[in-house]
């Protein structure tokens, strides 16, 4: 059987569908979960799946072991991108499949918050 190394990554790879809608997660909370030298917001998505067991396996074996789990997806140019997955949920769906919600890290800039989220530190100069 195929063993990954300490430092090669483990992949959630969506292959055909829509870019993922990547929300900011209001709680500042999250925030300490992920502390490092980049500017970075933790976001949140949802991924329907067939195999979501199978993902959460192969995601827990690999924090276990010191590997990171990124999450590979097309953007709006159909260019590959890869988040830093921090955090998982997988919960069932009526219909049939399991729907993984993952919380991901991204750059700040590429995150909008809305206004209801604002906490009320302006700065007047």
């Amino acid at each position: 059987m195929w063993k990954a190394t300490v430092n090669e990554p483990e992949y959630i790879t969506i292959v055909e569908g829509p870019t993922p809608e990547f929300r900011p997660v209001p709680e500042r909370l999250y925030q300490s979960v992920l502390e490092g030298p980049l500017d970075a917001d933790i976001a949140i998505c949802e991924l329907r799946t067939l195999n979501g067991p199978g993902i959460v396996d192969r995601c827990r074996a690999a924090w276990e072991e010191g590997r990171t789990v990124l999450l590979d997806y097309p953007d709006d140019m159909r260019m590959r991108q890869h988040a830093m997955v921090v955090s998982m949920r997988l919960t069932a769906r009526e219909e049939g499949g399991n729907v993984l919600k993952l919380w991901v890290q991204q750059p700040m800039e590429e995150l909008e918050t809305p206004d209801e989220y604002d906490d009320g530190d302006d700065f007047m100069a």
